[in-house]
């Protein structure tokens, strides 16, 4: 009888667990536990949704019927679909979703290629098709092909081709800059077999929202319908082009200035020979005259040496990863700011730092800080110094420096006498059409507060420190390493005024630094430094007496060697095994901390359900114990 009780008691347990789900599959609502909400519609996207005037329809086409479809494609299609439905439900009825399975030879198959949703073709022969098209009146916008590899930036994406359905035409970007950030590619100048250079993966993805018309750092003026400037790495800018960017500014319109104590880019670029026969090329930037009459206080002699958010670098061949100082991972940003407020990592190489001067008529709301083990040291140092010798180098002033800031408020000219006259041998026709007609009416102060962002580094804007390029089933793609493109995106865009789509690249990238095991290598690196540099010490000096003798017994290799050489090469051979072994050691203490939070961890995970399940079982006898007794009462 006992046993037919429990098992009906499990046939009805199984059953109200079917309920459950079914039941509950039809309640609104969803409760997102995952770290980076990747299951919730953040704010910005619910603002977007709440300004559509007119029904949008999104098509998603995707081929689950395919039997050859990777698994992965499958599992992120669903949550495509998940994602989707929340779109509709915070549409109010103004988002319509279809969900479509182009199958071979149908009209959904046609529809899918002719609204630019990419064809796949799987190893037996399949068509495959994965995209989303957003359709209002007229209007389409579509996403060819979902990536993978931009899986963290999934709602961003839907949520930008809703807004961009809505718009007839894109902001216009101008783009300054001496870096090659635009490949002002032509057919025909390649040869043979080369590879045509490239933008700059941060320019591919402003392309996205922006309609980009690049200024040449040596021109005269800017184009007149320009509705937002990018200023990156200024060399070479001249005095008309310098006093027209003012003026942009003066006018209300935002700027985006990205300047650099030394662009490791630019000194990656040239070869050792010109190096050593010109001398160290200057790779800073600045705009000085800008700068000091807008009260900006920046030095590009110095850049900012980070002890805490330092880099782990190679140390050359067989050596083990150093931490340097100048190349900065930092994952404290700014969450006061929108365009940094859902942000996780940062990469900077080289930075220098600026603050306002205490006569400044600006207000600066810092974006990215370094942490309070910071120092600032001379940019000279970058090109002949180690990165162990540089880290020696850094004593921190307990003060965190600004390495990227907004700027906002009141600014007056720098040329108070208008527009500079067009040099000698300069495009003198244009020069002077353009003084006749701002002669006596120039601005000399801002018409509304401006607002422009700063940042002292350029070089977290290239491709080898913010994205890792891929091909993937015929897919060529970008892997974000850090959130630095989501950074320049969100800037513009917010200061375009697309504020709503800011908060959507928050989710950029699922990595998650180990800060407990980089504080824990810090305080070890420190308790250590003394002893370890000691020793480091005696052994480079007892590896140089070594080779001495060596030599000198190579010298004399016809004569026997004496006892007593012999006796002091083997004296000095085992001194140099016990520095070794004792380096070793201190190596081994570096690690311990961490190794014991490694196992706890290890521990914790292997525990944590068992233990769990055993709380709930005592908890459930007592309970069943204790009404029995009472029933028997």
């Amino acid at each position: 009888m006992k046993t037919t009780s429990k098992g009906i008691a499990l046939i009805l347990l199984l059953a109200g667990l079917i309920m459950v789900t079914i039941i509950t599959s039809f309640i609104p609502g969803q409760l997102d536990l995952t770290a980076e909400n990747n299951y919730t519609l953040s704010d910005g996207s619910k603002a977007l949704l709440k300004k559509i005037e007119e029904p949008i329809v999104l098509d998603f086409y995707f081929r689950r019927s395919a039997e050859e479809v990777p698994i992965q494609f499958k599992n992120y299609a669903t949550r495509v679909e998940a994602l989707l439905h929340q779109y509709k439900s915070a549409g109010g009825g103004n988002i319509v979703v279809n969900i479509i399975d182009p199958k071979p030879d149908t009209e959904e198959e046609e529809e899918a290629i002719r609204s630019g949703i990419t064809n796949q073709q799987l190893p037996g022969g399949d068509n495959f098709f994965f995209g989303l098209k957003a359709i209002q009146a007229e209007q389409e916008e579509s996403i060819p092909m979902f990536n993978l590899q931009r899986e963290s930036f999934l709602e961003y994406d839907i949520s930008r081709i809703i807004y961009r359905v809505q718009q007839l035409d894109l902001p216009k970007l101008g783009v300054i800059s001496s870096l090659p950030v635009i490949s002002g590619f032509e057919p025909g100048m390649m040869a043979p077999g080369q590879q045509p250079p490239e933008d700059w993966a941060f320019i591919g993805e402003l392309r996205e929202s922006f309609s980009i018309e690049q200024v040449a750092a040596e021109s005269n003026e800017l184009p007149d319908d320009l509705d937002i400037l990018a200023i990156v790495h200024p060399a070479g800018i001249n005095d008309p082009l310098l006093y027209e960017i003012e003026q942009f500014v003066l006018s209300g319109k935002p700027v985006f200035i990205a300047v650099d104590p030394s662009s490791y880019i630019q000194k990656s670029s040239m070869n050792q020979q010109q190096m050593m026969m010109g001398g160290m090329p200057n790779t800073s930037s600045n705009l000085p005259r800008l700068f000091d009459k807008w009260g900006i206080d920046y030095d590009p002699t110095y850049f900012v040496a980070d002890l805490q958010y330092a880099e782990t670098v190679s140390a050359g061949r067989g050596g083990t990863g150093v931490r340097y100082p100048a190349w900065l991972s930092i994952d404290l940003l700014s969450d006061e700011a929108p365009p940094t407020a859902e942000l996780n990592r940062m990469f900077l190489a080289e930075p220098g730092s600026f603050n306002l001067q205490d006569d400044s008529e600006l207000t600066l709301t810092p974006l990215i800080e370094s942490s309070e083990q910071s120092g600032r040291l001379t940019a000279s140092l970058l090109n002949f110094t180690p990165p162990d010798a540089l880290a020696r180098q850094v004593d921190p002033t307990g003060e965190k420096y600004v390495l990227a800031g907004m700027l906002h408020g009141k600014l007056t000219t720098a040329f108070p006498n208008g527009r500079p006259p067009v040099e000698e041998g300069e495009d003198e026709e244009d020069g002077e059409e353009k003084e006749e007609e701002e002669e006596g009416e120039f601005l000399t102060e801002s018409v509304a507060d401006s607002t422009l962002v700063l940042v002292a580094d350029t070089d977290f804007l290239a491709d080898n420190f913010s994205v890792r390029r891929i091909n993937f089933l015929g897919m060529r793609g970008m892997q974000p390493l850090n959130d630095n493109i989501a950074f320049i995106s969100n800037i513009l865009e917010y200061l375009a005024g697309s504020e709503d789509l800011i908060s959507l690249r928050g989710k950029g990238t699922v990595v998650r630094p180990f800060t407990v095991v980089r504080n824990l290598e810090m305080k070890a690196q420190e308790k250590f430094k003394e002893e370890y540099e000691d020793l480091q010490g005696e052994l480079t000096e007892v590896q140089a007496k070594l080779r001495e003798l060596q030599d000198q017994q190579g010298d004399r290799r016809r004569l026997v060697a004496g006892s007593e050489v012999r006796k002091l090469i083997e004296d000095y051979r085992k001194e140099e095994a016990d520095k070794r072994a004792a380096l070793r050691d201190i190596r081994k203490k570096l690690r311990e901390d961490i190794e014991s939070l490694e196992r706890n961890l290890a521990l914790t995970n292997l525990l944590t359900v068992p233990c769990l399940v055993g709380i709930c079982g005592v908890g459930f006898f007592l309970l069943r114990h204790k009404r029995q007794k009472g029933s028997q009462a």
